[in-house]
């Protein structure tokens, strides 16, 4: 018992009164933003000018503060003012209300069309909102609400806040707020009530007025005037009196094949369906009082013809079904397909190999033994076609994708010169303009400077209407199959003529145009080859016919200049390095400088490959000119070749030994330069070709002779002197060869079978990766063609935008196909844009104004339909847009009236019927059906405003606000209720 009665060992539990608890916490939080943001003390500004709310920008500042383990976000929403300070206003602080306070009464922006919910209901220009973060729980308890409303209270007493603070209780879908303002003297609530039905007794303006007389419990004798103000939503969904504007396309044509360069030249463009799902009209009235209006559950005076003001928005069609987006997106799913064009052909069976081996095993042995048949029909060509024939016998008709009509015309689209004579195909250019198009798109304009940004192809050329084809193919003639079909011959066709020498039609001659995606290279390398092949095959019929003819051709009387392009490549005369054959071209470029003077026809028959003199030089160590001589072409690349040689040539490395075997790979057209030089310049120096080939490396300087006179002498320059220099040696291990007889710098047999077995790989994904920035570069085409005819600024805005963006992505070795998918939906969306503009066109009638200014008018307003959220209508009902959209209610009523009883067969005799115009309105009786003008509004507005004196009569006035929404399913009422704190 003692030790029980010991006070040292009992324990006292101490409770430290002293430490912020949690509720403290989060006050001290949120008044430490409140200071951050510099809301603290009085605010002043100017009124805000009439529809500022919603052309004006808003500025967001968020942060996240907690309660406990409970997360909130805090977020600062202001309308961003010109500064006031230079109006001075230094009232005192007691006098000045807050400015939310003053925005209560501000009838500039009573139904902003696009602004926070806040902004519409309280009219407040800033304000602050807590609510609570992602992924937690509402707040719903009524104990929960009053502590955050408590918590708010104290912070903007303690900070001296006058911007008003929300907090968002309920769930977030009910938008339900409560919140408080502060000021000197005197205190704003703000509460909402939000119902899913409209209670009886509430539903027109009377009993909302005394709902509000209630809410605000004045004292005052008689009441002092309440401002209405009154906004009533109409919706017209029913579009059928109004013909849709979108071409249908050519069925016939498509279904039957006949189609030509025109169908496969174009993109489809428009929307399939009306892109405008309602257009909702919004008659106000602004400025009304108790007296002047009745509205009430037996009458109403709100007639809509005779609102004073009328506004329109339109609301667009969620997704609507557009042609050139679903033509572009059916084609960019290519590129997730994996199956090469046997798989996706069924053309890999192994029975069918094995049917076949006998006779590939047998090739050889037909090629060498000796046979009846001529050599020439046993080339690959015609055993590739005989391949073709046995498999088309092998395989039903019906099982090709892409029938021999269709086949052919796109064929005959896609080359041209194939329906000339076949002895007169290969002589058509390869930059023979194509139907409809030019040769070469103009430098100035911007179709050449837009496929310079997307890196695809100019609009005449071979790559960009392989891509239409391929787009067109894929959408109407069989999907993925129909692709791999049509890639199948296009390479067969390739391979035709590089073996006949025919040039390939839509590719601009010269070396690959780097610019441009890489298939388009392919192709022109491919060209490249067949120019090269068709020189040498010409060359050998001149020497073979002119053989006889060398002598008399060297001869005096027939001698003279001969006239060869400068340009020409005389690499590959020869097939093999041990083949050699004097040719005409030849001869014919050997220039004879003086035939009078036949002292020099022994030198002259030293040299070789001479191509014409080099000015008035002469060589160094004798008096002979110096002659310029036929030099070999550097080989054409491709930007994946060249990208092959940089990493060939990276992985040398830095070291000496590496660095001197990177020169010599990199010489090898050096050396062959300077090889030809030495036959055509029989006793020359390396100064002398120094001369010629890199002027700037030989320095000359004036300098005196021994006998005093100025005389100019040359020498190499100081890199040319470095020990070891690639110059020196190269030019020490070259021979005299002429061009005709070295080693080719470029193989055209080799090359164009890289490029035919590159094509033949290429897999459906593959070929759609090519030939998507050509598609894209025709969708940009296709969009500003059609926005041309509309004068849209927002789409030629959008276009910069998608242009520029793409051009980012494609330039891209790798681009991410998932941004690209994007910048097909923003095409589709433009294109959307387009369709609506035309929509509205068409229902409002623009060209079938009967007057030019009513025109006009009507022009402005579809204009300003598409670039703003809502749209007055000037003149409202009595305008001419207003009586438009007056006749559409009108039709689409009588429409509706009609089919609810039954007559389907006056619909057409309803629409014709002559309107009169004071008959059928809201509160009146038509004489034969009573039917209205309008529809129930989908939504009513009504905004109630006073000053009074609150809670007591000796109290100051102070603004009190009601917004009420009533609609089908809800119900809603925003309350601004102000109170004097002091005198209560």
């Amino acid at each position: 018992m003692a030790a029980d009665s010991d006070p040292e060992s009992e324990v006292f539990e101490i409770t430290d009164f002293t430490t912020a608890s949690e509720w403290e916490r989060f006050i001290s939080r949120v008044e430490e933003v409140l200071n951050d943001w510099k809301l603290i003390g009085c605010r002043v500004g100017k009124p805000p000018e009439k529809g500022e709310y919603t052309s004006g920008s808003w500025e967001e500042t968020s942060l996240e503060i907690n309660f406990a383990d409970f997360k909130f976000s805090i977020t600062h929403h202001c309308l961003k003012q010109e500064s006031a300070e230079s109006e001075g206003v230094d009232e005192p602080e007691e006098d000045a209300y807050p400015l939310a306070m003053q925005d209560l009464l501000c009838m500039n922006n009573d139904f902003p069309p696009r602004a926070h919910c806040l902004v519409r209901w309280f009219g407040m220009r800033e304000f602050v909102v807590i609510s609570p973060g992602a992924n937690c729980e509402a707040i719903v308890s009524e104990s929960k609400c009053n502590l955050l409303l408590s918590s708010v209270s104290i912070a903007l007493a303690n900070t001296g806040c006058h911007v008003p603070l929300f907090v968002q209780i309920q769930q977030k879908w009910r938008r339900m707020f409560a919140g408080e303002c502060q000021g000197p003297g005197v205190r704003s609530d703000f509460e909402i009530v939000h119902l899913r039905k409209v209670p009886g007794q509430y539903n027109h303006l009377s009993g909302l007025l005394d709902i509000f007389k209630n809410k605000i419990g004045c004292p005052l004798m008689p009441l002092p005037p309440i401002n209405i103000a009154i906004r009533f939503t109409y919706v017209l969904q029913d579009w059928q009196q109004c013909s849709w504007p979108q071409q249908p396309p050519d069925f016939d044509a498509l279904l039957t094949g006949e189609v030509g360069g025109v169908e496969f030249g174009k993109l489809p463009f428009g929307a399939c369906e009306d892109p405008i799902s309602e257009l909702h009209l919004a008659t106000t009235w602004p400025n009304l009082t108790e007296g002047i209006v009745v509205d009430n559950d037996v009458y109403s005076d709100l007639d809509p013809l005779q609102a004073p003001h009328w506004s329109v928005r339109v609301r667009k069609a969620e997704n609507p079904q557009c042609l050139l987006g679903e033509f572009l997106m059916e084609f960019f799913k290519l590129c997730s397909r994996k199956e090469t064009s046997e798989e996706i052909l069924g053309r890999n069976s192994v029975e069918e190999e094995g049917k076949e081996n006998s006779d590939i095993t047998q090739a050889l042995s037909k090629l060498t033994e000796p046979a009846a048949v001529p050599i020439h029909k046993l080339s690959v060509s015609n055993m590739v076609h005989s391949a073709r024939k046995r498999i088309r016998r092998h395989k039903r008709v019906e099982e090709s994708p892409l029938n021999n009509d269709v086949l052919n015309s796109i064929l005959l689209y896609l080359f041209p010169d194939a329906a000339l004579d076949k002895t007169d195909s290969s002589d058509v250019k390869s930059t023979q303009p194509s139907p409809g198009g030019k040769t070469e798109p103009d430098k100035d304009s911007e179709d050449y400077h837009l496929y310079n940004q997307l890196k695809s192809a100019s609009c005449d050329s071979l790559t960009y209407r392989l891509a239409l084809c391929m787009c067109m193919v894929n959408f109407h003639h069989g999907g993925v199959r129909a692709v791999a079909h049509l890639w199948q011959e296009f390479v067969l066709e390739m391979r035709y003529r590089w073996e006949n020498n025919c040039l390939i039609y839509g590719l601009a001659s010269g070396p690959p145009d780097l610019r441009c995606c890489l298939l388009h290279q392919k192709l022109q390398m491919l060209n490249c080859c067949i120019e090269r092949k068709r020189a040498r095959d010409d060359g050998r019929k001149n020497a073979a016919s002119d053989g006889s003819r060398d002598k008399s051709r060297l001869a005096p009387e027939s001698a003279g200049p001969a006239e060869v392009s400068p340009g020409k490549s005389w690499e590959s005369w020869s097939d093999s390095e041990e083949e050699f054959f004097e040719c005409l071209s030849d001869t014919d470029e050997m220039k004879e400088v003086d035939t009078e003077n036949e002292k020099k026809t022994a030198n002259k028959s030293k040299a070789e490959g001479r191509l014409q003199p080099h000015g008035k030089i002469t060589l160094l160590n004798s008096q002979e000119p110096l002659y310029i001589p036929v030099t070999q072409e550097p080989a054409p690349m491709t930007e994946d070749l060249l990208e092959e040689q940089s990493e060939v040539l990276a992985k040398l490395g830095t070291s000496a030994e590496g660095a001197h075997l990177r020169a010599r790979m990199q010489s090898a057209c050096l050396l062959s330069d300077m090889e030809s030089f030495k036959a055509a310049n029989p006793g020359c120096s390396l100064e002398d070709f120094v001369r010629w080939y890199s002027p700037r490396d030989y320095v000359e300087e004036e300098v005196s002779d021994e006998t005093g006179q100025t005389v100019i002498r040359g020498d190499l320059s100081a890199r040319m002197k470095i020990p070891g220099n690639m110059w020196v040696e190269a030019w020490e291990t070259a021979k005299a060869t002429p061009a005709r007889r070295q080693k080719r710098l470029f193989d055209d047999t080799k090359e164009a079978e890289k490029v035919l077995h590159y094509l033949s790989v290429q897999k459906a994904s593959d070929l759609t990766r090519h030939l998507l920035p050509c598609v894209l570069h025709a969708a940009l085409l296709k969009i500003k063609e059609e926005e041309s005819t509309e004068d849209i600024p927002s789409v030629r805005k959008a276009l910069q935008h998608l242009t520029s963006h793409a051009s980012k992505l494609l330039r891209h070795p790798s681009p991410d196909f998932k941004k690209l998918e994007d910048v097909i939906n923003q095409m589709s969306a433009v294109e959307a844009v387009v369709a609506i503009a035309r929509s509205l066109k068409a229902k409002f009638g623009i060209t079938k104004g009967e007057r030019e200014e009513d025109g006009d008018e009507l022009e402005r307003f579809v204009s300003c339909l598409l670039e703003e959220p809502e749209v007055c209508v000037v003149g409202a009902g009595r305008g001419p847009a207003g009586s438009i959209i007056h006749k559409l209610f009108v039709s689409s009523q009588r429409l509706a009236d009609s089919s609810d009883e039954g007559f389907l067969m006056d619909v057409e005799a309803a629409l014709l019927a002559p309107m009169e115009e004071e008959t059928g309105r809201l509160g009146g009786a038509d004489d034969r059906k009573a039917v209205p003008d309008f529809p129930p509004p989908a939504g009513r507005e009504i905004l109630l405003r006073t000053c009074v004196p609150r809670p007591a009569p000796f109290s100051k006035a102070l603004p009190q606000r009601l917004f009420c929404v009533l609609m089908r399913d809800e119900f809603r009422l925003a309350g601004a209720f102000s109170s004097d704190t002091s005198f209560f």
